[in-house]
């Protein structure tokens, strides 16, 4: 089996309640987006992603990522509280990609990561062809930015708190990456947006920042 052949699903929520930690009003919203807009951008241009499927019940946000060449996966309304609407989510981008490419590898890399460097993506995804099923932790060690499983293995999301501890006790091994790697920091307040600035925001970002 080729284990360098991955495909990424990522969530994108893109409604004006997205990163509410940020602060208030329509700035958030659109960093919120650029967020995702630069994520996608990485993922779509390293070279060991095949493909990136969206997920996201935003069709105006939509167009502006398949237009970086991302497949959009239409949300189908499911929970409403945060954590579980997200791992939902996740689930229907997981079956869509699976679905369209069965021999593939899967990801799942959070829409958040407004500094991701290409090679960074191709460091952990080398790593990962080297574990059936293992993980990227945050910055701060305890949450989830990506989820990595080979083509065969099933998976059960579990974004949210503590949802390091809790994809590792699925048998996720957490791959060795730097906390200066910018796959591990995930952007949630305007401190986490400032370090990040650290990295190198992408151009979305770098727009509003």
């Amino acid at each position: 089996m080729d284990q360098t052949r991955w495909v990424v699903v990522v969530p994108v929520k893109g409604t004006s309640g997205a990163k509410s930690r940020l602060g208030a009003g329509a700035g958030r919203a659109a960093l919120a987006d650029a967020f995702a807009l630069d994520t996608v951008a990485a993922l779509v241009a390293a070279s060991a992603v095949e493909r990136v499927f969206v997920v996201t019940a935003s069709a105006r946000l939509g167009v502006a990522l398949a237009a970086l060449g991302a497949v959009i996966v239409p949300e189908v309304p499911g929970p409403d509280a945060g954590q579980d609407r997200l791992n939902a989510a996740i689930e229907q981008g997981a079956e869509a990609a699976r679905f369209a490419c069965p021999d593939a590898n899967l990801a799942v890399v959070t829409g958040d990561l407004p500094a991701l460097h290409v090679a960074d993506v191709e460091t952990a995804f080398a790593l990962a062809a080297t574990h059936p099923l293992s993980m990227v932790a945050d910055a701060e060690g305890v949450g989830t930015t990506t989820l990595l499983a080979w083509a065969g293995y099933r998976f059960t999301p579990r974004f949210g708190l503590g949802s390091r501890a809790a994809h590792e006790g699925d048998g996720h091994v957490v791959l060795d990456l730097p906390p200066s790697s910018s796959l591990r920091r995930d952007v949630d307040t305007a401190a986490d947006l400032d370090t990040a600035r650290a990295l190198g925001l992408g151009p979305h970002t770098s727009a509003l920042v």
